[in-house]
């Protein structure tokens, strides 16, 4: 069974998912950062495969993604990196990042790669569901890669049941439609938005990111989902230090 298939029917609730960036803040931190993170606590891993134009991440994570880049990340050292994860990590994990860099690797080399990394799934945000379905579903279900898509407040109930339908794994659920690190609030038009997709029962269970940095904001999200997501506030506190006592203190905010 996929891993991440494996932890939601295993656990129900309060699942805690960290976004890094890979290559980020030492090029050869990437896996250590993964391993620190389990032994913290962390029931899922979302490692960020860096892009010279991330149009949908915040400041801070755009940042990281061009101090990944200028260590010298691409996916080709990613996945000759990614041959030692599975080693000691046991709990899912998945890249993230722009459809442009899986383009140019491949799609199915790309996917094949994951594959022989141990790498549960993926979410491109700019991959159109569209041609996801007509393209590349077929080679992502020959590789038993899960693909993520994203949901958003402005996201019809249609457009949500279409999503529910093509997935496996999980929906990620965007607290707004805004870049990343943006703080959350889970005001009236919020929780319309979440409790209006718990009440559509989807077959998929959810998590929830964007603009989590705290045990409050972290429990809000876990009334409305399954979980939540953790980037923004994690890659602040692994910036600068020991990345083991960082990582092992971050966690204790959550753990």
């Amino acid at each position: 069974m996929n891993r991440i298939d494996l932890l939601f029917k295993e656990k129900k609730n309060n699942i805690l998912s960290i976004y890094y960036t890979a290559g980020y803040p030492g090029l050869g931190d990437t896996v250590a950062i993964a391993e620190a993170l389990q032994e913290s606590g962390a029931d899922m891993l979302e490692i960020g495969f860096p892009y010279s134009d991330p149009v949908a991440d915040g400041p801070v994570i755009q940042a990281t993604s061009k101090q990944a880049l200028d260590n010298g990340m691409d996916l080709n050292l990613l996945f000759e990196q990614l041959k030692q994860l599975r080693k000691k990590v046991t709990i899912p994990v998945l890249l993230m990042g722009y459809v442009n860099p899986v383009l140019q690797y491949g799609v199915e080399n790309f996917c094949k790669a994951c594959a022989d990394a141990g790498i549960d799934g993926c979410i491109v945000p700019d991959l159109p569901m569209y041609e996801y379905e007509e393209l590349y579903q077929g080679v992502f279900l020959k590789y038993g890669l899960r693909n993520i898509f994203l949901v958003t407040p402005q996201t019809s109930d249609e457009r949500i049941r279409k999503i529910d339908g093509l997935s496996d794994g999980f929906i990620y659920l965007l607290s707004a439609s805004a870049t990343t690190g943006k703080n959350l609030n889970v005001s009236d038009v919020t929780t319309t938005y979440f409790s209006r997709v718990a009440a559509m029962e989807l077959k998929n269970p959810t998590l929830i990111g964007f603009g989590i940095s705290s045990k409050e904001t972290f429990e809000k999200a876990c009334k409305y989902a399954n979980g939540g997501i953790i980037g923004t506030a994690f890659v602040k506190a692994v910036a600068k230090g020991d990345l083991k006592e960082n990582i092992s203190s971050f966690m204790k905010m959550f753990r």
